[in-house]
């Protein structure tokens, strides 16, 4: 984990330096007997990347976010599918919690509350044909150039750290947190952006923007991280 100091406006706090991976979810399962929603469900969201369209998935889940007419995600991604209940539970039994809003920002922003630029990483998100993050490269949601080398989620860590040793606080997968949205009020706040974010369209990854979805919503490209109070 990070220790991220004490700032103007929030306690110090420890956050995973690392998205939770299928891996690190894996044991969770093994030891806790834990069912996901998705499975309970029988199906989770997935975007077809051939139609630009979101749908129901029947058997998707978090071994197999895009269905198992798909290979299981390796065990070095992050593990997505999981509901915002789902991270809650996984949370709780680490001795973790979601991060707040506040907390994932400073986090992104290196820690310091005046900290102006655009990424966790800096000003520009792709330099000399290398890519900063995964996110889409391209016109979403038909073309995808894949330039970064990731049609769906990359290996955690794969793109390199920030200044404080953070890795994927910009794409690879949107990131829940602890909380409510305010313009939709029933939904729970997203951060961090996705392989599916065109900068374009929604520029998930820059610091500050976010998603939501329901509690019980299970989708593909959506994970999560802890967080502890520092004692």
């Amino acid at each position: 984990m990070v220790l991220i100091p004490k700032s103007e406006n929030l306690e110090s706090f420890w956050i995973d330096k690392n998205l939770v991976t299928v891996s690190d979810f894996r044991k969770f399962i093994q030891k806790t007997k834990f069912k996901a929603e998705a499975e309970k469900f029988g199906d989770a969201g997935f975007f077809d990347i051939k139609t630009g369209l979101w749908s129901l998935k029947k058997g998707a889940n978090w071994e197999y976010p895009l269905g198992k007419d798909f290979p299981k995600t390796p065990d070095n991604h992050p593990v997505t599918q999981v509901s915002w209940n789902d991270a809650v539970a996984y949370c709780k039994w680490a001795g973790k919690r979601l991060p707040t809003k506040d907390e994932y920002e400073l986090a992104a922003k290196n820690g310091e509350d005046e900290y102006d630029k655009l990424y966790s990483w800096g000003e520009i998100d792709e330099e000399n044909g290398k890519y900063k993050g995964n996110f889409w490269q391209g016109s979403f949601p038909l073309v995808n150039t894949v330039k970064d080398g990731f049609q769906y989620t990359s290996p955690v860590g794969y793109f390199g750290k920030t200044e404080i040793g953070m890795t994927d606080m910009g794409g690879n997968v949107w990131q829940w947190s602890a909380d409510w949205s305010t313009e939709k009020p029933e939904e729970k706040l997203q951060f961090g952006g996705s392989y599916l974010c065109d900068k374009a369209v929604c520029h998930g990854y820059k610091i500050g923007n976010t998603a939501s979805s329901t509690p019980e919503t299970s989708l593909m490209h959506v994970g999560f991280r802890g967080v502890k109070e520092a004692k």
